[in-house]
């Protein structure tokens, strides 16, 4: 019946005062449950995650990268969001949660519709916005890794971003009610996130126009888009102490070429399933 029954059931039938959960393909160092819980003992903590790795980076140039997209949005993305008590999604492969808090939420997490239709993808987007909801602040520790097995093949990688890219849009919707009362940051991260995305796409579109209307190459977008992923991935390089990070510049093509007209279809289908 899904992951999302599953765990209900292990919740309701729990006794700890803290809920660890762990996704089946993945591994959690020694010190996991120690580091997360000695950031839950904060009453004021609803929720917190670990930091995602791949299991198997080594496979192909795919896994590498998406090893390298993860450390960006835990060390970078959710640690400025944990700087501020709201993580805006505590990941499923490795997080854990109050469990008082929990079960007061339970029938919301089990009812959640979107068009009057159950809704069974991203678990842990909608579980975190409901902990913030209830007034708990989410947290990031990364130093209690986790190592999840990550997809190796382009098909599988974007059926996976479908639904991410589906569960992204259905839960910012469900949390812009929320941000009034979070650190202006969060409004900033959100708008940011989503006005990015939407600038890239006019660029990308606006180059092919020029390109088509005036059979003249649009050396400005492509100079602009190219400093912007230099020095995005410069950060990081410097950042992670490790050079291979110049390499995620590739991420940026996937993106324009796969992602971008990704993320349209499912913005376009959200109440597909």
């Amino acid at each position: 019946v899904g992951k999302r029954k599953a765990q209900i059931a292990a919740i309701t039938q729990s006794s700890g005062d803290l809920i660890l959960n762990v996704d089946s393909d993945t591994t959690i160092a020694p010190d996991v449950v120690s580091k997360l819980a000695h950031k839950m003992r904060d009453p004021a903590v609803g929720a917190a995650m670990g930091q995602m790795k791949a299991s198997n980076q080594a496979d192909t140039w795919l896994t590498r990268l998406i090893d390298m997209e993860y450390w960006i949005a835990c060390n970078e993305e959710r640690a400025a969001q944990a700087r501020f008590g709201a993580v805006m999604c505590c990941c499923g492969p490795c997080a854990m949660y109050r469990r008082s808090a929990m079960l007061s939420l339970l029938d919301q997490y089990e009812t959640q519709l979107y068009r009057g239709k159950p809704s069974d993808f991203g678990e842990d987007r909608h579980l975190t916005i409901l902990m913030l909801s209830a007034g708990f602040r989410t947290e990031y520790v990364p130093s209690a890794i986790a190592a999840t097995v990550v997809p190796n093949t382009m098909g599988v990688y974007l059926r996976q971003q479908l639904r991410w890219a589906r569960s992204t849009f259905r839960d910012t919707l469900l949390a812009l009610p929320l941000l009034p009362g979070l650190d202006r940051y969060l409004t900033l991260d959100a708008i940011g996130q989503n006005v990015g995305l939407l600038l890239l796409a006019l660029s990308v579109l606006t180059g092919i126009g020029q390109f088509a209307l005036t059979a003249t190459v649009p050396w400005w977008t492509i100079l602009v888009i190219g400093s912007m992923t230099l020095v995005r991935c410069s950060v990081a390089a410097y950042r992670a102490r490790e050079l291979r990070f110049l390499g995620f510049a590739l991420h940026t093509l996937l993106n324009i070429f796969l992602l971008i007209p990704l993320k349209a279809y499912a913005l376009c289908t959200l109440s597909n399933s």
